[in-house]
């Protein structure tokens, strides 16, 4: 399983706590973690909720990860900005029940965390608490375990709803102003990410064209976790 944590701007100064916790239960189950947003106040480029969606976007539909973390202040944002996507199911987690119940009755792909809102001291404990439970049982499960069946089914008609009210993939980035998506897919970390992970296919060869002139960050490892700083 291949995860990314993509934070913004406001909370690129929480990046390095956030990936900590990440790191620590992301090594219990085997998960191969990813970095691809801002990690600090100074990065560049600068990327608000709206970019978090848009990166989201590309990397859960082209393959190129199989599952999300992201959040802003209030991790609203986040969660909406990502849930306007075809092939994007975030959830909004502010604890260990919302995580558990989320991949077992829902099992989505994405989650946005409050990582100013009630973020205050051992904070990083309660994130890798909820990063066990989303990591730690196969998700779909159902709860409680009698309604699997109906809620993988109503899990399957909001798919194939979401399908029907959006563009193509590729028509969707045409879609929206060049320089959002520019901002959102030009750094360094996602465009070594997406590179190396994304599966062929119609978006993954319209995302290089658009990266095209963009660097790699040499430090990218073939398994286990990767933060573009140290390994």
């Amino acid at each position: 399983m291949r995860v990314t944590l993509i934070n913004e701007f406001s909370q690129a100064s929480k990046n390095a706590l956030i990936l900590r916790a990440l790191e620590k239960s992301a090594a219990k189950y085997h998960v191969e973690w990813f970095n691809t947003g801002m990690r600090t106040d100074n990065d560049q480029p600068v990327l608000n909720y709206i970019h978090l969606g848009i990166q989201a976007f590309v990397l859960l539909n082209t393959g190129t990860v199989d599952f999300v973390i992201t959040g802003c202040g209030s991790g609203q944002g986040a969660c909406m900005s990502l849930n306007s996507y075809p092939g994007v199911n975030c959830g909004y987690i502010t604890d260990t029940s919302d995580a558990y119940l989320f991949t077992q009755i829902n099992n989505g792909n994405a989650v946005a965390l409050p990582f100013a809102k009630d973020f205050g001291w051992a904070a990083e404990l309660k994130l890798e608490d909820i990063f066990d439970k989303l990591f730690s049982c196969e998700g779909g499960g159902g709860y409680p375990v009698e309604m699997r069946d109906i809620q993988s089914k109503n899990g399957t008609i909001f798919n194939q709803v979401k399908d029907v009210l959006c563009k193509e993939p590729v028509d969707i980035l045409k879609a929206l102003d060049p320089e959002m998506v520019k901002t959102a897919l030009e750094g360094e970390w996602f465009c070594s990410c997406f590179r190396k992970y994304a599966k062929p296919g119609s978006l993954t060869a319209y995302v290089k064209e658009l990266i095209a002139e963009k660097p790699d960050d040499p430090a990218l490892p073939g398994t286990g976790g990767h933060d573009g700083l140290k390994n």
